[in-house]
């Protein structure tokens, strides 16, 4: 609606004109309007003073105003709402949600979103001859990242950001696939078997430690499960699984062969050499899971013994002393020492009084369920293998 010419004071002014005596015919000739706008300002305005005509007026402005606040906040809701689910993260997510706002709703795109980021379009290059000469380098060294892509492209000319070329190299899906850790022999699928009788189980493993002169060399630690006599301390800087399939071939001749043997999947134990030494002596290799040391809880508990009592106790300043000292500590182990696991036996007293006890062998011919260390004595009858623990 037209805004009036006549302010709020010179309306006043016509109505007491028209209260003093002058006609609506002269106030309209007078002031050059309609007799009707003299009726309408006396309905709207009679009876009153200046300061109230203008109170009026400013609570008409407020509730004008407020009626528009209101719209706006729900016109703003309904927006919001409608808006609900869209990514508005990135500058062209936020693009698309104005476009929508504008195109729904009739609101301004400079709302609530900076014009940069409205108006901003990007102007990447196509690229597509660095694209096809990359794919053509990639395919060719197919194990090359994007650093190396990077290196080949500039030796070619090709002035390019190496931010730039990793976006292409993802968009073009050029990403070197990593490859998995290496393949690890698996051994035997059945699980291991209960040392009810000496023979039945060996357990091997490593131990480190240093000369004085700082050099490194390690241990081959060999122990029957059952009668835990410790079969072999050998030591060398270097013990590879040619040289541990030796050791194994001379216990054999010296004790027999065993049902099972027991390691970690370390790579002397994995190697060809030792895959062929079992397959040969038709032995069965059993490997533990990996970061398991506890599922070789006799070996670990021996090479504890080993290191607490001997290692930490004796600088070896060559080889040969090494050599002489663990000799001498097996043979005081075996025959002198008392085990807590054997009622306090040495390992070569209990290996002798061990009779093998085939009938109650508690194997697991089928599944992967772990058996009983050791068999339940019978009433009546004592059974030495019942002192046996796994701890």
């Amino acid at each position: 609606m037209k805004r009036s010419r006549f302010s709020e004071e010179q309306i006043i002014g016509i109505l007491k004109e028209h209260e003093a005596g002058v006609s609506v015919a002269d106030l309209c000739r007078k002031h050059g309007v309609s007799d009707a706008s003299i009726y309408k300002w006396k309905a709207k305005f009679g009876g009153m003073d200046v300061s109230e005509a203008k109170r009026l007026k400013a609570l008409e402005d407020e509730n004008t105003r407020l009626k528009r606040l209101l719209a706006d906040a729900m016109l703003d809701n309904v927006a919001l709402k409608d808006l609900f689910g869209k990514e508005m993260v990135t500058p062209a997510g936020k693009r698309k949600a104005v476009a929508h706002l504008w195109k729904a709703f009739g609101m301004s795109k400079a709302i609530g979103c900076c014009r940069m980021t409205m108006r901003y379009w990007t102007t990447w290059a196509d690229d597509a001859g660095l694209r096809q000469r990359m794919r053509a380098i990639a395919q060719e060294r197919r194990r090359f990242g994007y650093r190396r892509l990077h290196v080949l492209l500039k030796r070619e000319g090709y002035a390019i950001n190496h931010k730039k070329l990793f976006r292409l190299y993802r968009e073009e899906k050029l990403a070197v696939r990593r490859r998995g850790g290496r393949k690890r022999a698996i051994g035997t699928r059945a699980p291991m078997t209960v040392p009810l009788a000496p023979n039945d189980r060996w357990s091997l493993d490593f131990v480190s430690d240093q000369l004085t002169d700082g050099r490194r060399f390690r241990i081959l630690t060999v122990v029957d499960d059952c009668t835990r006599e410790c079969l072999a301390l050998v030591p060398d800087t270097s013990l590879s699984g040619r040289r541990v399939a030796r050791e194994l071939d001379r216990l054999v001749i010296e004790r027999g062969k065993p049902t099972m043997v027991v390691s970690d999947n370390g790579s002397e134990f994995t190697s060809n050499a030792i895959l062929t030494w079992a397959d040969q002596s038709r032995v069965a290799w059993h490997y533990i899971a990996p970061r398991k040391p506890m599922q070789n809880a006799f070996i670990e508990s021996f090479n504890g013994r080993l290191r607490d009592e001997l290692l930490n106790e004796t600088l070896f300043t060559s080889l040969a002393q090494a050599r002489v000292a663990l000799g001498c500590w097996r043979a005081d182990y075996n025959n002198t020492r008392p085990h807590s696991q054997l009622g306090w036996k040495t390992p070569s007293e209990f290996a002798i009084t061990c009779q093998p006890r085939r009938d109650l062998a508690l194997r697991c011919a089928e599944g992967s369920a772990p058996a009983p260390v050791a068999p339940t004595a019978r009433p009546g009858k004592s059974n030495s293998q019942g002192e046996l623990r796994t701890g």
